[in-house]
């Protein structure tokens, strides 16, 4: 995988501007902070971040990857302002599930999500060389 960083450009904190890399594509459908049966163990956006992330690595193993395959992330979250005001936090959970690999990243604040305990949903896309 190859991060992307033109000429002149700052790098981001956290995430990257671009990847590329060859291989097999994995898409995941937007995971929510719940446990595998399905269950909100936490109405706290940090509890349902860990989740969410568990969630992502989990269905990456099933396709025989590994955080390091993820080229972009798509977070969803109902409070921006709370996201923001706990950035180090949710920066400290997006570590001890992605350690320091940063794939390109989109954070959108939304009005709602589908499941109503929903506080964050993340899309991924992967790719296996």
């Amino acid at each position: 995988m190859e991060f992307l960083l033109p000429e002149g450009y700052v790098r981001p904190r956290g995430y990257s501007l671009g990847t590329v890399a060859e291989g097999r594509v994995v898409t995941l459908a937007g995971q929510v902070g719940t446990t595998p049966d399905g269950r909100y163990e936490s109405g706290d956006l940090i509890g349902q971040t860990r989740r969410a992330l568990e969630r992502v690595v989990a269905i990456l193993g099933a396709a025989g990857g590994s955080p390091a395959d993820v080229m972009r992330l798509v977070w969803y979250v109902t409070d921006i302002d709370d996201y923001r005001a706990r950035v180090a936090e949710i920066g400290a959970v997006y570590g001890e599930a992605f350690g320091k690999h940063f794939p390109a990243m989109t954070l959108i604040g939304v009005i709602g999500l589908a499941d109503a305990e929903a506080l964050i949903e993340i899309e991924a896309t992967a790719v296996l060389a």
